[in-house]
């Protein structure tokens, strides 16, 4: 990706070292990976400062310990990009954070080489970033919410809430906020979760929970590649039972992992993206939605294809999919959940008791209007419930003269990558630069935004 050593006009309020009156230069909020990769890119150039010129920096996340789509940690599931696309490798490689670096501490290497592939199962990589999170020596308050943002004093003032003990209120200054707080489950209307009905990212922990199990069925509502390896592992976890999949169209679409169609995850892609008139977003959008979005992995669409298929001839079915079909009505009781699946031609509908209804119905980014206190105006901020973000990911704020940044949550102006992993390392990168005004990787790695692309000093 094409990027300047300097995109803004030096550190301002910044390189006091220990910051007065217990303000810091950068609070995070949220600490999943996009934060993270953000939190080693501070260390790192603090590392290359003077100590009195180091960033101050802290992190709160709502969660009590790190995690990573802990309910989601199938055996055998693998990761969908490369161990390259990790939380430093693009931008700095020779990182010690790096997945390579993992591997070597783990005395791994060879083996994983011996593998011969570039996809490490979801299990391994979780290991990687929760080992990348304990080596990060700047403050993280887990168990913590940030519930609202003012301005105050020329500088950010955070309310902070404990998870655990609600009544317990403090409050931050920050001369910088990142939020990085992920994105949230989404069930269809209509739909309440409860303990027998909830959202696919919860799948392991909620099916250890279950009060009972005695209909012998579970159902799986949705399309994607969470979707289909939720049915699988059902239909191999649980070979006494029934595995219903409920989805609107004719079957699972496999994803598009060709290389062309991989460089919209590229880092000069968001440049790209950003730039493009809104009718080209879409269109972009559209094009290339099936590359993560509503999609499958060929190989796992024909492994369920033919294990439906090898029930048929035993005429013993457990895998049953309803092509084409909505659910129509649930409800949930002690016992199971009663679900009422219609097919979307008006062609008839199929009542059901199942132990569990898992909804594997995607992700949305987190409204954050809120958390805007009346001290922000943030009228012009927001179209909708979009924010309306800089290039390098700065909120566009008329009333504050410093910054709220996004890290993540900003496919409609950034692109694909800023809801995944590949972009982690150069978007963090891209952030602190703006901070700073200094280049937050290795010098070997630096390279040059045209100045057509830089944001204007501040």
């Amino acid at each position: 990706m094409t990027k300047d050593e300097l995109v803004n006009g030096g550190d301002r309020h910044l390189g006091s070292g220990e910051c007065a009156d217990g303000e810091v230069d950068i609070l995070g909020i949220g600490f999943g990976p996009s934060n993270l990769s953000l939190a080693i890119a501070i260390e790192e150039l603090n590392e290359r400062r003077p100590a009195g010129r180091r960033l101050t920096a802290r992190f709160v996340d709502a969660r009590r310990q790190f995690g990573w789509h802990d309910g989601m940690l199938l055996p055998g599931a693998t990761m969908q990009i490369s161990f390259l696309k990790d939380l430093v490798s693009p931008r700095t490689p020779t990182s010690s954070f790096t997945f390579l670096n993992y591997l070597h501490e783990q005395g791994r290497v060879s083996d994983f080489i011996n593998l011969k592939t570039f996809f490490p199962t979801r299990r391994e990589f979780h290991g990687y970033l929760s080992w990348a999170a304990s080596r990060i020596d700047l403050p993280v308050s887990y168990g913590t919410r940030a519930t609202r943002i003012d301005w105050s004093g020329g500088r950010f003032e955070v309310t902070l809430e404990s998870v655990v003990d609600g009544s317990e209120v403090t409050k931050v200054a920050a001369r910088h906020v990142v939020i990085g707080s992920g994105s949230r489950p989404v069930l269809p209307e209509g739909i309440e979760p409860g303990p027998r009905v909830f959202h696919n990212h919860q799948l392991l922990n909620r099916l250890a929970e279950l009060p009972s199990r005695t209909n012998g069925r579970f159902l799986v509502v949705g399309s994607g590649q969470s979707a289909a390896e939720v049915a699988a592992y059902l239909h191999d976890s649980y070979p006494d039972a029934e595995v219903h999949a409920s989805f609107r169209r004719y079957g699972y679409t496999p994803s598009d992992d060709t290389p062309y169609a991989n460089r919209i995850f590229d880092p000069e892609a968001v440049d790209e993206f950003y730039t493009a008139p809104p009718e080209l977003k879409q269109q972009l959008l559209d094009y290339h939605w099936q590359t993560n979005y509503s999609a499958v992995d060929a190989d796992l669409i024909e492994d369920l294809y033919r294990r439906e298929y090898d029930e048929g001839t035993r005429g013993v079915r457990r895998l049953i999919v309803h092509r084409v079909t909505g659910i129509e009505r649930l409800s949930e009781g002690s016992d199971g959940v009663t679900v009422t699946i219609r097919d979307l031609g008006n062609r008839g509908s199929t009542t059901l008791e199942v132990d569990a209804a898992i909804f594997a119905t995607g992700f949305r980014p987190a409204d954050t209007r809120g958390m805007l206190g009346p001290s922000i105006d943030g009228s012009s901020s927001f179209e909708g419930d979009r924010p309306i973000v800089e290039r390098d990911y700065r909120l566009r704020l008329r009333s504050v003269p410093e910054r709220i940044f996004f890290n993540g949550g900003v496919l409609h102006s950034h692109g694909l990558t800023s809801s995944l992993l590949s972009n982690v390392a150069i978007r963090a990168a891209d952030i602190l630069r703006a901070i700073t005004g200094e280049q937050p990787d290795h010098p070997a790695t630096r390279q040059r935004l045209p100045a057509a692309n830089r944001t204007d000093p501040r």
